[in-house]
């Protein structure tokens, strides 16, 4: 068993590992975790940005990645507490965009203004006790290559959005988008498709 599984599965010794990682009542990493541990951790391709205004709350415990010639624009946010955070060759996080893990970000993926994509929720079951005590449930995202995501849209926990598809500007995501498709909406949804036969982009019905 890894030093880091021991950790996890041992309550007190995760304790002890979360208070050297984090400042109490905060949720971003300490700076020395931020300065001297996670370069020996996560990856970077050749030519990547992340503006300095951009808020790394990322952890050596779970994975993040940058391929080359990708950027995260000023004022955004991405946090891979919960989950790993993965972001392909040549795409874009747009200004003031968040993203929580466990996400999956693929080749030339643009992502515009203000756009969260969270794959983390809370529970709320429990009456008794506050959403924010509740066991955290966390659901993979996956947004395949070459895929635009317009302002403000949100996508939720759980989704896969396809190869090659437009999510339109403050569309909410909440289920799958095929490859090649154009979804709009709050709940989004599927206007049009691109037809490999008559290679035009059709509305649907």
């Amino acid at each position: 068993m890894s030093i880091v599984s021991r950790i996890k599965s041992n309550p007190a010794l995760k304790k002890i590992a979360h208070g050297l990682l984090v400042p109490k009542y905060e949720h971003r990493p300490r700076f020395w975790i931020r300065a001297f541990v996670n370069p020996f951790f996560h990856k970077k391709g050749k030519n990547t940005i992340v503006r300095r205004s951009a808020r790394m709350d990322v952890f050596p415990y779970n994975k993040f990645e940058m391929g080359e010639q990708s950027v995260i624009e000023s004022f955004a946010t991405v946090n891979n507490g919960v989950g790993d955070v993965t972001i392909g060759k040549q795409s874009i996080v747009g200004m003031g965009n968040v993203i929580i893990g466990p996400v999956s970000i693929g080749n030339e993926v643009m992502l515009a203004q203000n756009i969260v994509i969270s794959g983390l929720n809370h529970g709320y079951q429990d009456v008794t006790i506050s959403p924010r005590q509740q066991k955290e449930v966390c659901k993979q995202i996956i947004i395949g290559d070459d895929v635009w995501i317009g302002a403000n849209a949100v996508i939720t926990a759980g989704v896969t959005i396809g190869k090659h598809s437009v999510i339109g500007a403050g569309s909410v995501v909440t289920k799958d988008i095929p490859e090649f498709s154009v979804a709009i909406g709050n709940p989004a949804k599927v206007v049009k498709k691109y037809n490999s036969v008559t290679e035009l982009w059709e509305k649907c019905n």
